[in-house]
């Protein structure tokens, strides 16, 4: 007898249909797994035979053979265990199936019937959704996540008896409802009144914040760099819910939510050691998985040392940065990780950490220190919009406790600037500023006469390129949203020019 569920699997962070195909039948026993399965899939024989005798349920030496379709699309992970234990019940007529025409199954199986969690549920639920399917079962531990989705009806599942006493109508499941407070907002561990003196790093901190620029910090070792970047979460604005869903996506497959409620919703901040490999940073593997760059969708990839970065590793952060995704190809298949992140990192002016210091000798020479700079190439270099130095702090700075200024009180001049973007930029599925394309800068972006002049004269002094110019007017954009200015005006782009000037 045949018997077909509705299951899916996950290829980069996208969900595809699979249809679990079990037909049992007389002959030689046997139990095949066809369908282009990896080794975790084949392995499900044994656990689904084991689940389904510890269950209660009788499990005959009869040729079986699962097909899962479409058979050119590679599957892997443990979660059609549950499919194929429910498909050969229904196949041995050892429970009714018709319950689940119009539902998904997937899961992990215990050797004793316990339903596991699986990795990706709300990609799952999402396909499930655009399927059409009205019902998914799931682990219970991940039904929550799966609940975020709406207009779909999610059956957390705790074991293989419970799932068929279901079907036969002997107990009843109740459904899994998600209940999300996006305005909660976690109170920061480093805030920024905790950082004494560096008022002019804040500035541009604050800018990047309020615009998603991205931002290079030079300075001594000491001088509060790693500080600075660590705090930088505690002023941003809280996701929205299409945001935390993108997010949630993507740790949903890399199995790094926390969340009780299975949402994500508190914006990224990674930070890598800088002995990271290449697929650790932006992805890879035989079947590609997020990376780091992935990881900190829209929140904050922060690089400590930059230089001590491998160079052939940072040079593939290129294309996120300019275009907000990340797209990884193998033989078989390619895949597009979303990477829309803020870009913080922190740096030594030289090998040694004192060149240009007025309290500290440099033992570095010149070709030490021009080798250390070019470990970081010019066209990364012209993709970080603010470029700002962090000098030493002094005592006095260090001792002054008065007038510093909240973190809390920041974001909210964040979060207004926000607004605004978020309302010029409506039609365009864009956040913030810095993800502006080059019509949407010439389109949003109007100055005043003399900021134009004023522009006209950096661009030919300072050397800019026709990426640094777009860049400027970004962040002048960004300045001038904190400000509430509708236009662009001179002292705008006066300080968006001076966090170029730090450009190594």
């Amino acid at each position: 007898m045949l018997s077909i569920i509705n299951s899916c699997t996950i290829v980069g962070i996208e969900g595809f249909s699979v249809c679990v195909e079990v037909n049992v039948s007389d002959g030689m026993p046997g139990f095949d797994i066809v369908g282009l399965p990896d080794t975790s899939v084949k392995e499900a024989r044994e656990r689904v035979k084991a689940a389904i005798v510890n269950s209660g349920f009788s499990f005959q030496a009869t040729k079986i053979v699962v097909n899962l379709a479409p058979a050119d699309l590679r599957k892997e992970g443990t979660l059609f265990d549950l499919p194929i234990a429910i498909g050969y019940l229904i196949a041995t007529n050892q429970c009714p199936g018709f319950k689940l025409h119009n539902a998904m199954v997937i899961g992990e199986l215990s050797l004793n019937g316990e339903v596991r969690s699986v990795c990706g549920m709300l990609s799952v639920a999402l396909k499930a959704r655009s399927d059409q399917i009205t019902e998914l079962f799931c682990p219970a531990e991940s039904a929550p996540q799966a609940a975020i989705v709406q207009e779909l009806n999610v059956f957390p599942l705790d074991n293989l008896r419970q799932f068929v006493e279901h079907l036969i109508g002997e107990q009843e499941i109740l459904q899994s409802v998600s209940n999300i407070d996006l305005k909660t907002h976690q109170q920061p561990i480093n805030d920024f009144s905790h950082i004494q003196g560096q008022e002019y790093a804040k500035r541009a901190l604050e800018v990047a914040a309020a615009g998603g620029h991205n931002c290079l910090m030079i300075g001594p070792p000491g001088s509060g760099k790693t500080l600075l970047a660590r705090s930088i979460p505690g002023i941003l604005p809280s996701m929205s819910f299409e945001e935390a869903l993108e997010v949630t996506q993507v740790h949903s497959v890399a199995n790094t939510v926390n969340s009780p409620n299975g949402l994500v919703l508190e914006r990224p901040f990674r930070a890598p050691h800088h002995s990271i490999s290449f697929a650790g940073l932006v992805g890879g593997g035989h079947v590609p998985k997020p990376g780091e760059v992935s990881l900190a969708h829209h929140g904050v990839l922060f690089l400590d040392e930059l230089p001590e970065f491998a160079r052939h590793t940072l040079e593939h952060l290129r294309q996120p940065l300019e275009d907000g995704f990340l797209t990884i190809s193998r033989a078989r298949l390619s895949c597009t990780f979303p990477a829309s992140f803020m870009f913080i990192a922190s740096m030594n002016p030289c090998p040694c950490g004192y060149f240009g210091s007025s309290d500290h000798q440099c033992t570095c020479t010149a070709t030490q220190i021009l080798r250390y700079r070019q470990r970081i190439s010019g066209p990364l270099l012209d993709r970080v919009d603010i470029h700002i130095s962090v000098p030493r702090v002094t005592y006095q700075q260090l001792t002054d406790h008065t007038n510093q200024e909240r973190s809390e009180v920041i974001r909210k001049r964040v979060e207004f600037a926000r607004e605004v973007q978020i309302s010029r930029l409506k039609d365009s599925k864009i956040y913030y500023n810095s993800a502006m394309t080059h019509t949407q800068v010439q389109q949003y972006c109007e100055s005043t006469s003399e900021a134009t002049n004023l522009l006209q004269i950096a661009y030919k002094k300072l050397k800019f390129s026709a990426r640094a110019y777009d860049r400027v007017l970004k962040v002048s954009r960004t300045i001038a949203d904190l400000a509430g200015s509708d236009l662009i005006e001179e002292q705008h782009i006066a300080e968006a020019i001076q966090y170029r000037e730090g450009v190594i």
